[in-house]
């Protein structure tokens, strides 16, 4: 839109949650390396006994099973699960918001920057216990029971800047583990705002939505350091 690109043509750089992301290779590689270990238990074993059946049935919905997953720890698991549950939703990873940014201000040779690096990203998940990586493995499989209904929603509220009801669906779906909300959310914009505060020039910050409400969001903790937001669009 025109508000977004004016500000976009007025920044100097591109500033991503992680810049090496670009970096597909290595991000993959990292993934492989952080989320893999040897000698785990069939991801079954790793949900009570009432998730079994939704779980096989994910992982059927998504083309994927018991045989593939179990090889990884179960943060990583739920990833995989996730975006096997996406396969049919009909988006395209190219036209995504981090690529379109990424290619725009490559042409406009500009730099581009991260707030942490995939390795940080990764280890929020990485380093959770397995009590909460269960937990987060369970919601990504009742997230995947309504994966378009849930996508649609989520897609047109972001399309009309409308927060209110992107919180609304943490309230209304599935109760993100207190833990895991701390080490992938909360924990991560307490980080960001770190990284924010010695910049200088006129950055363009590109964050995913999911950082923009909520307990502790990155906006409300820009305030309490005596930023200044202004909403543009």
């Amino acid at each position: 839109t025109p508000a977004i690109k004016e500000a976009m043509g007025a920044s100097d750089r591109l500033i991503l949650e992680a810049a090496d992301l670009q970096d597909e290779q290595k991000t993959l590689g990292l993934f492989e390396k952080m989320g893999r270990s040897p000698g785990l238990p069939p991801l079954e074993k790793r949900v009570p006994d009432g998730e079994k059946a939704a779980l096989s049935k994910a992982m059927a919905d998504g083309g994927t099973n018991s045989q593939l997953l179990s090889g990884y720890e179960s943060w990583a698991a739920a990833m995989l699960l996730s975006a096997a549950s996406q396969q049919g939703l009909g988006v395209s990873q190219s036209d995504g918001v981090e690529p379109v940014l990424i290619e725009t201000y490559k042409k406009a040779k500009k730099p581009i920057g991260g707030l942490e690096t995939v390795e940080r990203q990764f280890a929020a998940f990485d380093t959770l216990p397995e009590s909460a990586q269960s937990a987060l493995l369970v919601q990504t499989v009742h997230e995947a029971k309504g994966m378009k209904a849930l996508y649609d929603r989520i897609l047109t509220a972001w399309s009309k800047g409308d927060m209110e009801a992107i919180a609304k669906e943490d309230k209304v779906g599935e109760q993100p583990d207190p833990m895991v909300e701390e080490a992938i959310l909360v924990a991560r914009n307490r980080d960001w705002v770190k990284a924010i505060e010695p910049m200088k020039g006129r950055p363009f910050i590109a964050v995913g939505a999911g950082h923009l409400t909520g307990r502790e969001n990155l906006i409300e903790l820009l305030k309490a350091q005596g930023y200044t937001i202004t909403r543009v669009q």
